[in-house]
């Protein structure tokens, strides 16, 4: 078996949970990461009949059966994954209709997947639907979109439509806009559904007062969905207070819409 630790994979998720911490969006250990992979991947460096153990998951989700996926651990931190991600990763493979998580590498210390595996997994079921190469459900902390929950109205137009008018780029990086869930309490059921039916029509759900979902093809293609969309919260955070002189228009969005190809969320311009 070749060494796991060298997979591409499990590089790109070290530098990516690496990243994220060194940008302050997980915090001691805030926020968590989920990675679907195909079998042929997991086969390279892993018996994918030797189960370390089986944990219960608490939920259902028969659409993800027997689907692998590397996982962050509950209580740990980001900071850390860089040196010993046997002890902050896990690679699971979904039994059961999704009741049992079989663990075939990692949490060496005991522990188990994040808290928030339920709103992840049904998240990944909701994109699936929507777009079957989606691999990566991504959680975080961005001061920015976090404090903007704070003083921003939760309207999911008007969100997104004051994130697409901070940055050129936003309107072609998430077309789709952002959607937005109040305050719910966290490493729930109840959120992971919420999460999951916002996930239908959105790659970004902002969970009010918490944080950010993103979910993406890869790892850079989520990290960069909500990099783009905290600087524009953070340009919105800087400027809130003052007297908007300019502003990019529906028309120059209009415009950005036909140049690059995307198409903005019905309704959401003039």
């Amino acid at each position: 078996m070749k060494n796991i630790l060298e997979a591409p994979f499990m590089v790109e998720m070290i530098r990516t949970t690496t990243n994220m911490y060194n940008h302050g969006w997980d915090e001691r250990n805030g926020g968590n990461i989920s990675l679907l992979l195909d079998e042929c991947q997991v086969k390279e460096y892993l018996d994918i009949d030797k189960i370390l153990r089986s944990i219960p998951t608490g939920f259902s989700a028969p659409e993800l059966e027997g689907k692998y996926f590397l996982v962050t651990g509950t209580g740990k931190y980001f900071k850390n994954v860089q040196y010993a991600p046997d002890v902050n990763l896990g690679l699971v493979r979904l039994t059961d209709g999704g009741e049992t998580a079989e663990l075939l590498w990692g949490y060496t210390d005991g522990g188990k997947f994040t808290s928030e595996f339920p709103a992840h997994m049904m998240s990944h079921v909701a994109r699936l639907k929507v777009n079957p190469e989606n691999r990566v459900v991504m959680h975080c902390h961005p001061a920015n979109l976090l404090a903007m929950t704070y003083v921003h109205t939760l309207d999911e137009r008007e969100f997104t439509r004051t994130l697409w008018q901070m940055c050129t780029e936003c309107i072609v990086v998430f077309p789709d806009g952002v959607n937005v869930l109040p305050w719910m309490l966290c490493g729930t059921n109840e959120i992971g559904e919420a999460t999951a039916e916002k996930m239908l029509t959105a790659r970004l759900v902002v969970w009010s007062l918490h944080g950010i979902y993103g979910a993406g093809k890869d790892l850079d293609e989520t990290f960069g969905l909500i990099e783009t969309a905290e600087k524009a919260a953070e340009i919105y955070m800087k400027i809130a207070h003052l007297p908007r002189v300019n502003t990019i228009t529906d028309d120059m969005m209009h415009q950005l819409e036909q140049r690059f190809g995307v198409k903005a969320r019905d309704s959401y311009l003039s």
